[in-house]
């Protein structure tokens, strides 16, 4: 991931029950796990991506961005926070800056190897898409691999977002000033380069987005906040509805909806990471309407202007912190 270096303009408030979600409703799992977990395996450091898996309620598969012992996903105990699986992926070469994953409906996990170090300099990225294991163990498993490459030019990403209904793969770029929302092609290439076009802006330094398990809402989280949009389809901007009620974390990295999309679980990166359960408000309720988590004018900002609306985090003096940390951070890390 980049580090976090400046962070301007305040629009509101950041923390949990300042911002607003609405109804995103999905298939039930019954063993399903809803609480909070710290990740146990000392492997994993830099968790950051997370999608809840299909086959296994319960369980979620996460990877570290750069993995000194290879192209590896683990899969995470919601209960006990333990690795109860590590896949080795085949076919892949040696991955560059893994930065998301996502499960789809076919069966496949999807992994984006999207991130950019260098600030969007790489002329071509990629995804790599597996079967997700029918039983949990370690394995090792062959991957499809995608090129990818941005109808703008190249950029800096940490989210990929495959639609539940449609398979369609989305990726929304990481920038300061706001970014972008890209689609991909409807039939992706394993032997060409597959086009991402964009959408339109998000307004966020993203880093990390999952769609709600119904396809109905997509969420995009930051480091200090995020946005949820209603789903207008393949080819169409989503519409902003309202603010995320993200919880503070000491580098928020990821975002999954559990399986019956009533909870969405954050992650962040770091040892003993943990992943902590924000209920999504009104799911299950049979109508879309925003909480009473944020005030009218919360839930309104950017409404109906599409994905194009703005979103400034506040919090000016964490941000320094946070920034000086990330900072140093990734110095160490190019040494």
């Amino acid at each position: 991931m980049r580090s976090l270096r400046s962070l301007t303009g305040a629009t509101g408030a950041v923390g949990a029950g300042c911002l607003v979600l609405l109804s995103a409703a999905g298939p039930a799992a019954a063993d399903d796990s809803h609480d909070g977990f710290t990740i146990k395996d000392p492997r994993i450091i830099e968790s950051s991506g997370l999608a809840a898996s299909r086959a296994h309620p319960g369980v979620y598969w996460t990877h570290n961005d750069q993995d000194k012992n290879g192209a590896l996903l683990y899969a995470v105990d919601g209960r006990t926070g333990k690795t109860v699986a590590t896949v080795t992926m085949t076919g892949v070469g040696t991955p560059r800056d893994v930065e998301a994953v996502s499960v789809g409906s076919d069966g496949n996990i999807y992994v984006g190897d999207i991130g950019d170090n260098l600030g969007g300099t790489w002329s071509h990225v990629w995804i790599y898409k597996l079967p997700e294991p029918k039983k949990l163990g370690d394995q090792t498993v062959r991957a499809t691999q995608y090129t990818v490459k941005y109808e703008d030019g190249a950029r800096d990403a940490e989210a990929l977002m495959v639609h539940p209904k449609t398979g369609r793969i989305y990726i929304a770029d990481k920038k300061e000033e706001g970014g972008g929302l890209y689609e991909g092609p409807e039939q992706m290439s394993a032997s060409g380069v597959n086009v991402f076009k964009r959408l339109g802006d998000t307004g966020l330094w993203t880093t990390d987005g999952a769609f709600s398990p119904d396809g109905k809402q997509l969420a995009l989280r930051g480091y200090l906040g995020g946005v949820s949009y209603t789903w207008k389809g393949d080819g169409e901007k989503p519409e902003r509805e309202g603010r995320l009620s993200v919880p503070l974390q000491r580098q928020g990295e990821s975002v999954t909806y559990t399986t019956d999309g009533t909870t969405l679980m954050y992650g962040t990166e770091g040892e003993q990471g943990d992943v902590e359960p924000v209920e999504v408000a009104g799911a299950g309720g049979g109508h879309n309407s925003p909480s009473s988590g944020g005030s009218s004018g919360e839930a309104g900002n950017g409404g109906g202007s599409g994905v194009d609306g703005e979103l400034k985090v506040g919090a000016l003096a964490l941000a320094v912190v946070l920034a000086a940390f990330l900072g140093l951070k990734r110095m160490l890390r190019r040494r």
